[in-house]
């Protein structure tokens, strides 16, 4: 069975295929095929409130490759979900008709509650009964839940993401909303908290840091990493620090989120698990697709390229 995920962010789009392999008591999701496209929606969206033409026109190409690939690939099932800058955009759902219309592609519009569930499915086997506040930041929004003795306890979305952040579009009154949800459920009965972090910037963060894989990064090693990234200007991130442009301008501003999370929730270190919300499409839709109680996943990256062997329950 092949499964697809098409995570359509603020800040990028990205497509993944992957092969299910069962063997016994286990699953193997082998990943065929990665393509992150840099349409940034939330640039319009967090300024114009709208979706311009110019992005429309690459929007629906995209969509028309990416349909492409779902074919050539012969996709048994996939998913196209949409987030932050879509469902705040004022043609939004005119263009979701559009596409639909045109390409016979379904896109879900999910709200953050949704999307905050379908990224905790590929975190949940990272967790144990500890104390965890689950950070996920992403261009538009951040959504924050606790998890506690092995359950998710709270959750809340709220409308400060890197973007946004960075070309100043957030409201003073949405930091401080997110500050009082941290210091009111976030409480000392609980025990000793660690963030849990996902999202491509706090993964970034991560590979600069040098942290070894399956450790946890302290709250002073990504201040530091943050101000040793400060120092260098956009030319200097993309060749020296090898980031890709649309995410050498909003990592600070990411940065500036997870730190200002994790110091209201007392909490010195962070876990990065390396997944997000493409994962939890793709166990929703192994899920819908397979009926069963319990089963062993592993995600399997490309060795080719150095990539690491991720592993969710």
């Amino acid at each position: 069975m092949k499964i697809a995920a098409i995570d359509i962010g603020s800040n990028a789009i990205r497509f993944q295929v992957s092969s299910v392999l069962e063997r016994e008591d286990k699953v193997l999701f082998k990943k065929l095929e990665y393509v992150r496209f840099p349409l940034r929606l939330g640039h319009d969206v967090f300024g114009s409130n709208k979706i311009s033409k110019g992005s429309i026109d690459k929007f629906k190409k995209l969509m028309k490759t990416y349909k492409l690939l779902l074919e050539l690939y012969e996709v048994d099932d996939y998913m196209f979900c949409a987030t932050s800058a879509m469902r705040e955009s004022e043609n939004g759902h005119q263009l979701v008709k559009e596409v639909k219309e045109e390409l016979g592609v379904d896109i879900v519009v999910i709200d953050g509650q949704l999307e905050a569930e379908l990224i905790n499915r590929a975190i949940s086997s990272f967790l144990d009964k500890k104390t965890y506040l689950h950070i996920d930041v992403g261009g538009g929004s951040t959504e924050l839940n606790l998890f506690a003795k092995g359950k998710k306890i709270k959750t809340r979305s709220f409308k400060v993401g890197s973007v946004r952040v960075l070309e100043h579009h957030d409201s003073p009154l949405a930091w401080k909303e997110m500050e009082k949800w941290v210091k009111e459920n976030v409480k000392s009965k609980l025990g000793k908290v660690t963030a849990v972090g996902t999202g491509g910037n706090i993964s970034k963060i991560f590979e600069l840091a040098k942290v070894e894989p399956g450790k946890t990064m302290s709250l002073k090693k990504i201040e530091a990493t943050r101000k040793m990234i400060e120092k260098h200007t956009m030319e200097e991130r993309i060749y020296e620090l090898q980031m890709n442009p649309d995410r050498a301008d909003v990592i600070i501003p990411a940065s500036d989120i997870y730190s200002s999370v994790m110091e209201w929730a007392h909490a010195k270190h962070i876990l990065v698990p390396e997944v997000g919300l493409k994962d939890g499409i793709l166990l929703h839709l192994f899920d819908k697709n397979r009926k069963q109680k319990k089963i062993e996943f592993v995600n399997m990256e490309d060795q080719s390229q150095g990539r690491k062997m991720t592993r969710v329950q």
